[in-house]
């Protein structure tokens, strides 16, 4: 085993990046940081901090939560020590806040919750939003994405208010992934007689609605400097409507 760790420490920088990049950031930080002087000048490299994904995501595209002994290291060891260097955080919903508190972030501008319930979002950004207003200023590009609840309906008004108000929450918002999946439960229909979602920012959506009227309500003004649209349609009705629409440069489409 020492020989093996002599061999180890004897590989130059160069081959030692080479055969951590083949593994997860969290893995490399969990197990590496705190070893050596030399390690710790590797494992802080841009490539295995800039971009941090603090779950477990199995082959179903779903997040678990990280086990309570890699919570704990990240949260008052390695987080603190990495801080300023991290631009992009993926959180599940358990461990979100305590991870997000646990230090600050000068230099976040990406936000990723996932496996978030209906209600955990109202509270977020509805109910209490004072966790997400540490960010306001920062996040340019966030990804939310709201599991189905057994135990609460996902109603669409709700999802509708949830849509809106991040824009409220964020104000220098320019990328919104509403729905990474195609899941039924983050399905969104506008009511337009009510519905006040707009943003002088937001310059690419992906997002999954109900029917093309719905699309046709985001490409009316509401999002003034939109370029890039991607969106999963339940009821595509029309296919010669998007000529009209031509401030969006890439459009994207699909239908369930």
């Amino acid at each position: 085993m020492e020989n093996s760790c002599n061999q180890f420490n004897e590989l130059p920088d160069e081959i030692l990046m080479i055969i951590f990049k083949k593994l997860y950031n969290i893995d490399i930080l969990y197990s590496l940081l705190g070893v050596n002087k030399r390690l710790n000048k590797i494992v802080k490299d841009f490539v295995f901090t800039s971009c941090l994904t603090l779950t477990t995501c199995l082959n179903n595209d779903l997040h678990y939560f990280l086990n309570n002994s890699m919570l704990d290291r990240f949260c008052f060891q390695i987080l603190p020590q990495i801080h300023d260097k991290v631009k992009w955080i993926n959180v599940e919903s358990s461990s979100m806040k305590r991870i997000l508190l646990s230090t600050n972030y000068p230099n976040l501008n990406g936000l990723g919750l996932y496996d978030l319930e209906i209600e955990r979002a109202r509270h977020l950004f509805i109910e209490e939003t004072s966790l997400m207003d540490i960010f306001k200023n920062q996040i340019s590009s966030l990804v939310i994405d709201i599991t189905k609840d057994e135990k609460h309906n996902t109603r669409n008004d709700t999802l509708e208010l949830i849509f809106t108000r991040i824009f409220s929450v964020f104000i220098n918002l320019q990328r919104l992934d509403f729905g990474p999946s195609v899941s039924s439960c983050q399905v969104l229909s506008f009511d337009i007689s009510r519905s006040t979602a707009f943003s002088s920012t937001l310059v690419e959506l992906h997002i999954n609605l109900s029917s093309i009227l719905d699309c046709l309500y985001l490409l009316d003004g509401h999002f003034s400097q939109l370029h890039t649209l991607h969106v999963y349609i339940c009821d595509l009705i029309a296919s010669n409507w998007l000529s009209t629409y031509n401030k969006v440069n890439y459009f994207d489409f699909d239908e369930y």
